[in-house]
């Protein structure tokens, strides 16, 4: 699909907000029926397919977000003020009701999920290698974003296997840990804990031995490549300093 290059570089276009450094700390993602106030949802500049679709109910007696890709493209974001030291862990509940079997991580047609979440980095440019570096560039100055450098996503994912470290099929500024593949049961609930500093180094280590500032965090689904259609479920997200 035309312009999917651009599209994966702009996976969280974020704002940075002049602050001292601090330990991130996040908003609900839930709160009350609604999506908390400190999201919002991030779509592609003059964006002509669809949107997902965020919105919260119960699901087993929990305040969940519902993730709801139909052929569609958006992000759920969470923006952190500039300087803003990353959470040690985060954790979060989720499920997926309805799968796109036609996900695939492995390559362009299938880079499509369900559901994942990622968090962006501020990472130094000089340790972007030079050519992404220069198309990082460019798609900065076509968006008018400062597009993060560095983006980790944990995923849900498809035809992968279960622990596998892939980077995006159109930007390695883009890297997956694939957590859950469809294998997994639909709609039952599984739990996550994850170590964001050891996350990042398996990720990210050939560029940076530090773990950089955190710029947002990101919620989302999408189904613009396969022209699918998925339902998922987030409950609980937290983050730990």
């Amino acid at each position: 699909m035309p312009g999917n290059g651009l599209r994966r570089t702009a996976l969280a276009a974020v704002t940075f907000a002049a602050a001292a450094a601090s330990t991130a700390a996040l908003a609900p993602l839930v709160e009350g029926a609604a999506i908390g106030p400190g999201w919002r949802v991030v779509n592609l500049p003059q964006q002509k397919i669809p949107a997902t679709r965020y919105s919260v109910e119960t699901v087993d007696g929990r305040q969940a977000l519902r993730v709801h890709a139909q052929a569609s493209y958006g992000n759920l974001v969470h923006d952190w003020p500039a300087g803003s030291v990353a959470p040690q862990r985060l954790r979060w509940s989720w499920r997926v009701q309805q799968p796109n079997p036609a996900t695939d991580l492995r390559n362009k047609a299938g880079d499509d999920l369900a559901v994942k979440v990622c968090m962006s980095f501020d990472l130094d440019m000089a340790r972007v290698p030079f050519f992404e570096r220069q198309v990082l560039h460019l798609a900065r100055s076509r968006t008018g974003e400062a597009l993060p450098a560095a983006t980790l996503c944990w995923a849900w994912g498809g035809a992968e296997a279960q622990g596998a470290l892939l980077p995006n099929a159109y930007s390695r500024r883009v890297r997956y840990i694939v957590l859950r593949t469809a294998q997994d049961a639909a709609s039952t609930w599984f739990e996550e804990s994850r170590d964001v500093a050891a996350d990042f180094k398996r990720a990210f280590g050939d560029e940076s031995a530090e773990l950089p500032p955190v710029t947002a965090l990101i919620v989302a689904g999408d189904a613009d490549n396969t022209g699918g259609t998925s339902v998922a479920h987030v409950s609980g997200l937290r983050a730990q300093p």
